[in-house]
């Protein structure tokens, strides 16, 4: 059983902080890409950032200079720090994992959604 929960969202003024985090667990052989994805109400998901295994980074163009994500792949975990919070970024914040667990005695590969974490930022 794998399983992949955020935690760390909240209420912030425009121009605050907020730190997410994602811990991946299970019986997990190898982690590839995890990322951060958010949806607004009455707006279609959309990636935030990504970051591959070997500490590659991608963003969307609304978030560059502002969010940063790392992970420590030690620990299963990847985190997002977004500063300078505009109330446009709120919405719920999912984490995924794209990971190689044991299954069945064998292995298997797959991509892991975190049940999502609210933000909110207020004018």
């Amino acid at each position: 059983q794998v399983q992949v929960v955020e935690s760390g969202g909240g209420l912030v003024q425009a121009g605050g902080s907020l730190r997410l985090s994602c811990a991946a667990s299970g019986s997990i052989f190898r982690i590839n890409d995890m990322g951060w994805h958010r949806q607004a109400p009455g707006k279609q998901r959309e990636l935030v950032a990504a970051i591959t295994s070997g500490g590659s980074t991608d963003y969307a163009d609304s978030v560059k200079g502002r969010f940063t994500i790392t992970r420590d792949s030690a620990k299963s975990t990847v985190y997002l720090q977004m500063n300078r919070l505009k109330p446009e970024d709120t919405a719920v914040y999912y984490c995924n994992a794209d990971l190689t667990h044991y299954k069945g005695g064998g292995s298997y590969t797959g991509n892991y959604w975190g049940q999502g974490t609210q933000v909110t930022v207020s004018s």
